[in-house]
């Protein structure tokens, strides 16, 4: 009787219901932050780079495990797990929010919107970032901050010089309706997949090609498997990171203010190395001799852009019209003079 009574109390110590309110308030706080991308990507160094902030500023009080490489979920069951608890932070590009019902979100997957990082920032930094985010809260979401991955480029296993040559191409996006425009704009058929399928998708010839920032391109190896990235830089890919409102709200004040003041310097921090992570991939896949690495003349690059034109029309039955003008206002692109 003795040893059973033993053996519950053990078992209760250890689910944590039989300690002490004093010793379960020095246990950790856990976030378990889930990614699909490598831990040597801007968006992995990121979030490594958070783990250490927040586990150093709160002395241990929060304990930050970083689960990369869709290790605990795909890119498809991620967000699902998040809003159930099951993970508590998440950083998925910005194309997810669409299905999940957000489908303002999917004005980051326009072409060529915007030309470099700074008229980038003055969306994601500005009042039309802060706004999208706000809207997240309505499926219980808290969105954070956004983090940068950088511009897209094409891959195929032919170069792509103009949009002509993307003409029956098996492309692979993910799934947002404007991706999808995007693609049969050029000609293309595009084909969702999950990102941790895209290389055994590409080596059997599932598809024929894909869209991805070079940090991407070059960690999870494509250019094992595709013969040439042209450097296309259509369109922006970028993450929001996001928690589970209720978890956040949960949490202490000081942790919580302790917390944003490490997201605030991630941020910085993932944004700076997306550009020098980029510029180094791409070095790397031309170095590789694998994949030839194809830089666009500015006529070649305009008729990528002219190509894309109609999708802006099209895009209105999913991003407001309201929502695209201002955009271009804060950034000066007009649709109208290419």
């Amino acid at each position: 009787m003795q040893r059973r009574q033993a053996v519950i109390g053990l078992g209760l110590a250890a689910a944590g219901l039989g300690l002490s309110p004093l010793v379960r308030a020095q246990q950790p706080i856990v976030i378990k932050f889930s990614h699909v991308v490598a831990p040597n990507t801007p968006k992995g160094q990121a979030a490594e780079y958070f783990k250490k902030l927040a586990e150093e500023r709160t002395k241990g009080r929060v304990k930050v495990e970083v689960y990369p490489n869709s290790q605990l979920y795909k890119d498809k069951e991620e967000m699902e797990a998040l809003q159930l608890g099951s993970v508590q932070m998440l950083a998925p590009s910005l194309a997810k929010f669409g299905p999940l019902g957000v489908k303002e979100f999917e004005l980051f997957d326009l072409p060529y919107i915007f030309d470099n990082y700074t008229e980038l920032h003055k969306i994601t930094q500005g009042p039309i970032g802060q706004s999208l985010l706000k809207k997240l809260e309505s499926k219980g979401i808290l969105g954070l901050a956004y983090w940068d991955n950088g511009f897209k480029d094409m891959s195929a296993n032919k170069p792509l010089r103009n949009p002509a040559d993307a003409k029956g191409l098996k492309m692979r996006i993910q799934s947002s309706k404007i991706l999808d425009m995007e693609m049969r704009a050029i000609g293309a058929i595009p084909q969702v997949l999950a990102f941790s399928e895209v290389y055994q998708a590409l080596q059997t010839g599932v598809v024929d090609g894909t869209e991805n920032p070079p940090s991407n391109f070059y960690t999870q190896k494509f250019y094992e498997v595709q013969k040439a990235m042209t450097q296309t830089q259509h369109g922006y890919l970028g993450y929001a990171v996001i928690v589970n409102q209720k978890f956040w709200d949960g949490l202490p004040a000081d942790i919580r203010k302790t917390l944003d003041q490490a997201m605030v310097e991630a941020t910085e921090f993932a944004n700076k190395v997306a550009k020098k992570d980029n510029d180094d991939a791409t070095e790397a896949v031309r170095k590789s001799g694998k994949c030839e690495v194809i830089a666009l003349t500015p006529a070649e690059r305009l008729a990528w852009k002219k190509a894309m034109v109609p999708v802006y029309k099209q895009a209105e039955s999913r991003v407001p019209k309201a929502l695209m003008d201002s955009v271009f206002k804060a950034t000066g692109f007009d649709p109208a003079k290419l």
